[in-house]
């Protein structure tokens, strides 16, 4: 059994997600002490089948590390998912700030898909700088601190390695 938090509302509300996992497709998902028998399967573009408890959905994600967006029957659900060690850090980082220049950094090798900051502009924690598509899947990679974008190393398009440097907030 893996647990996860999903955070609600913009983080202001939290629930409590346990998955096991019964072979390939098969879940038994918790969910505010409610569980629900769930078979998935994947498609490609992030559309997701769902069979959760005999009721049929089809959804489509728009994810960005953490962060999900989740597209049922015309509505969308913003929410981020964080495991228990991401969402230690998230509480423990809170406690601290960043001091002086900050760089982004490519989690992995990808293309830069969108430039969404320019050096001077002003930005705050959390908000999107670049955006890398990385095996068919785009990170946002968000500033992490409020400041303002010094220096912006890459162009939209660029091929870029893991560990490249993006872009620095002061």
């Amino acid at each position: 059994m893996t647990t996860y938090v999903a955070l609600l509302d913009g983080g202001k509300r939290e629930e409590t997600v346990k998955v096991t996992r019964h072979g390939t497709g098969h879940y038994q998902v918790e969910i505010g002490g409610r569980v629900h028998q769930v078979d998935a399967f994947r498609h490609d573009h992030g559309t997701v089948s769902l069979l959760v408890d005999a009721q049929s959905y089809s959804v489509q994600l728009d994810r960005r590390q953490a962060e999900v967006k989740v597209h049922v029957r015309g509505n969308q659900y913003p929410l981020e998912i964080l495991d228990e060690r991401r969402l230690r850090m998230r509480r423990a980082a809170g406690k601290f700030t960043l001091e002086g220049k900050q760089t982004l950094t490519s989690p992995m090798p990808g293309k830069v898909v969108k430039v969404l900051a320019r050096v001077g502009d002003a930005v705050k924690e959390g908000q999107g700088v670049v955006v890398i598509e990385a095996m068919k899947m785009e990170n946002e990679m968000k500033s992490p601190k409020d400041g303002k974008v010094v220096e912006l190393h890459v162009v939209e398009g660029q091929a870029v390695d893991g560990g490249a440097r993006l872009a620095a907030i002061e």
